[in-house]
């Protein structure tokens, strides 16, 4: 096979790879807190001594949007938005992650907890604990939670410190290879929730591109297998 061929296999893995990202943006289009995800194409370079350099396109490295979605207001008690950047900090078996979907409710035990069953945690890492008898929940811009009037706890905001690794995990979980710190530059906002931040006219526009583009480089292929066929055939015809 020679080295156009590589290379253009080497592009059409990069677009499917795309093309799987683009999907999973647009079937997440209205997923709380969802973050749109991209890759990034790079080039490598393939050489050997005595051998002519090879050119190939790598698609491995993906990148997260962390761009303010649209506010809906829900008016949901237990429904929170965060405003800013920052993330809540919630407890799940594989360690503390950040999200910002703040869908919450109480448990049975009187934890704060997601969808999913994960708690809360309150700027010092600890759960956050909701009265069960109390008539009113009331939430402070910077988090603090009070009930009939009494402040009973505060919602931890944290963000990664500088060029900390932040990795997606199960859509709207993110995991920091590294620190991170409570942060001031962000607000809280009670009966919202924040939808995603996927454009989604901007993604079908997107996957409509990587199949034209997909379509073109198998078109190359074929072209080319059809042309290494022929020259066989006269090869073994001489």
């Amino acid at each position: 096979m020679e080295s156009t061929s590589y290379t253009t296999l080497s592009r059409q893995t990069g677009l499917m790879r795309e093309m799987r990202v683009v999907a999973n943006n647009i079937a997440n289009s209205a997923t709380t807190g969802y973050r749109q995800e991209g890759l990034i194409f790079s080039e490598y370079i393939q050489s050997g001594e005595g051998q002519s350099s090879v050119s190939m396109a790598r698609a491995n490295i993906r990148n997260t949007s962390h761009e303010q979605g649209a506010l809906d207001q829900t008016g949901g008690t237990f429904d929170f938005a965060i405003e800013g950047d920052g993330f809540f900090m919630v407890e799940t078996p594989m360690g503390e992650r950040l999200t910002r979907s703040g869908a919450f409710s109480p448990n049975a035990e009187g934890d704060l907890v997601t969808m999913d069953g994960y708690r809360v945690l309150d700027p010092g890492g600890a759960p956050v604990f909701v009265p069960g008898d109390a008539n009113s929940i009331k939430v402070a811009p910077d988090g603090t939670l009070s009930a009939d009037g009494n402040v009973i706890g505060q919602l931890g905001l944290f963000r990664p410190v500088e060029d900390a690794p932040i990795v997606r995990e199960d859509g709207v979980m993110f995991r920091v290879d590294g620190d991170y710190e409570e942060t001031f530059d962000a607000q809280v906002l009670q009966g919202f929730l924040e939808g995603s931040n996927v454009n989604a006219i901007q993604q079908v526009a997107r996957m409509v591109e990587i199949q034209r583009a997909y379509e073109m480089g198998q078109s190359f292929l074929e072209a080319e297998d059809q042309r290494m066929r022929s020259a066989i055939k006269n090869l073994i015809k001489s």
